[in-house]
């Protein structure tokens, strides 16, 4: 169960990822200092899944 956990959190990190990327490379305003209002809430559940991801790999050592 633990592993589809993981599994499971990687692929939404993955997508989070991708969603962030995909709207920074088509939106001015996330290319720069200020993200756009459709832009801060993709980037920040891309940041809190990588912590969380990151998070677990450090403590399954």
């Amino acid at each position: 169960m633990r592993a589809a956990s993981t599994d499971d959190l990687f692929s939404r990190y993955m997508k989070a990822f991708e969603d962030s990327e995909t709207h920074t490379a088509a939106c001015p305003p996330c290319q720069g200092e200020t993200p756009c209002a459709v832009g801060i809430p993709l980037h920040e559940r891309f940041a809190r899944l990588q912590d969380a991801y990151l998070a677990r790999q450090k403590q399954q050592g």
